[in-house]
């Protein structure tokens, strides 16, 4: 049954330029260039300034497709039954100044460094290339290019023999078993750089161990083969007095055999420099000076070029409004003033962004003053997004955005925004101090440490509440593995 009923609702809806706001606030300084090469791609009313360009590259970075606003905007003109005013919309464009329409963020005296990148050899084709110096049949030499194939980037082989023999059969209609393949696999291990074609990483470093004692007779590295092979659990948890039980040798001699163990690779595949692999390389978005004692905030500008709305589409819409109102021309009209109003919003947009950049990073400068006046973690104070929020008077989503994925150039170097914001912690001074500095100090007392005896998590609680921080041991823990320090006993050494 239906009933009719009134109904009061409160709702917060967006409009199409916030939302353009909100996505290219989260997006990084590298990222941006791209995004303004696909808006001046898909928009013919925007372009250019005379004498700037985008430099010409693949796209990098995967970007979420913008949300198509078109629509509402034609629901908009059509909600107005056509009723609009083309002298003044006209005149609202000539009545304005370029600079109003364009952005100005860099210099020409801007100096731009270039990367150069190196040409070499992939880590693939090495071995491709050795594979060709073998004198092996067509058969084999599919088998062993397969093998190359499945090779991860570190060299090491993850699918199991039984497998590779299936995939074969179904892939190159090849059947073999998996003697055969053992027999190849031989082949591949034997390739430059050693290591390579292991299944995990005990085989990996006895793979290197012997080829080491093949080119080296002379050397002893039986001690460092037998523990490889028969204590390699022992050796990773590092339980040295049962290998020297076990093996029956001394602490000098497990010494010089773990020294020799250590010079061995557990990722052969880096050894190469692969010129096919992603270079990913951070371009700040904010950097920070210190001139004369005196903090100094700037934007990058390398991926700003000047924008501007074309004034052949503002000549076009003239031309549109001056001449007969048929249904052809409303048409005409309704498309060049979307694009122009793309346009538009989309260069204040740009221009909405740097400056809510540089007033959420000013805010972060000044709220960390001592620490990027002298570079010391343990002078950062306890900030969230809700004590920059409150200083910029923006939403604790926004700042958010902000911190997102942004790096900032300092005189001690670069570093993630949102490293800066952590929780505060009380001292038994009842001063509030940052999660950040506590791990510092935590830090520096496992530098410190010795390494025969390091300090167990237990002693660096202890050690913690000697200076004045009252923090558990579970917490003291979490901290660790946070600064990715492991346990007490894998940091013994002998």
């Amino acid at each position: 049954m239906l009933n009719q009923r009134l109904q009061q609702k409160l709702l917060q809806k967006l409009s199409p330029q916030q939302i353009l706001l909100m996505k290219l606030l989260q997006i990084p300084s590298v990222a941006l260039e791209q995004r303004i090469k696909q808006e001046i791609e898909e928009n013919p009313a925007l372009e250019l300034e005379e004498g700037q360009e985008l430099e010409e590259k693949e796209d990098e970075n995967d970007f979420e497709d913008e949300d198509e606003y078109d629509a509402d905007i034609e629901e908009e003109y059509d909600s107005k039954d056509d009723e609009f005013d083309f002298d003044d919309y006209v005149d609202d464009y000539d009545d304005m100044p370029d600079y109003k329409t364009s952005i100005n963020n860099s210099s020409p005296d801007d100096v731009r460094h270039e990367i150069p990148f190196a040409s070499s050899v992939s880590f693939q084709e090495l071995l491709i290339q050795q594979l060709g110096y073998r004198k092996l049949d067509e058969r084999k030499t599919k088998i062993g290019l397969y093998f190359i194939g499945n090779l991860d980037d570190s060299g090491y082989l993850s699918r199991p023999l039984e497998a590779m023999a299936d995939d074969l059969l179904f892939a190159l209609n090849i059947k073999t078993n998996k003697k055969e393949l053992t027999e190849i696999l031989k082949i591949i291990q034997d390739f430059d750089p050693p290591g390579v074609g292991a299944r995990n990483l005990q085989e990996c470093l006895l793979l290197q161990i012997k080829r080491k004692q093949q080119e080296n007779p002379d050397v002893d590295y039986l001690l460092p083969a037998m523990i490889i092979d028969r204590f390699f659990n022992e050796f990773i948890k590092k339980h040295y007095d049962k290998i020297i039980k076990r093996a029956e040798v001394t602490e000098n001699e497990l010494k010089d055999a773990l020294a020799e163990i250590l010079k061995l690779n557990p990722k052969p595949g880096d050894v190469v420099s692969d010129s096919t692999k992603e270079n990913q390389y951070i371009i700040p978005d904010f950097i920070i000076q210190n001139i004369d004692g005196e903090l100094e905030l700037s934007l990058s500008s390398r991926n700003m070029p000047e924008l501007r709305v074309s004034r052949s589409y503002s000549e076009m819409l003239e031309t549109f409004a001056e001449s007969k109102k048929t249904k052809t021309d409303k048409e005409a009209l309704m498309f060049v003033r979307q694009k122009i109003d793309s346009a538009k919003w989309f260069i204040d947009a740009i221009r909405q962004r740097q400056n809510t950049l540089y007033s959420t990073m000013s805010a972060i400068m000044n709220y960390q003053k001592d620490y990027f006046q002298t570079g010391d973690e343990t002078t950062l104070r306890p900030m969230i997004l809700k004590d920059i929020a409150e200083i910029v008077s923006l939403d604790i989503s926004t700042i958010s955005r902000v911190a997102n994925s942004k790096y900032v150039q300092t005189p001690f170097g670069t570093f993630l925004l949102k490293s800066f914001f952590s929780e505060s912690m009380q001292t038994d001074d009842g001063e509030e101090v940052s999660t950040r500095e506590i791990k510092k100090i935590l830090s520096d007392c496992i530098e410190a440490e010795t390494k025969d005896k390091p300090l167990t998590d237990e002693q660096l609680t202890t050690i913690l509440k000697d200076k004045g921080y009252n923090i558990a041991r579970r917490t003291v823990a979490k901290y660790r593995e946070q600064l990715n320090i492991p346990v007490a006993r894998l940091r013994k050494e002998l």
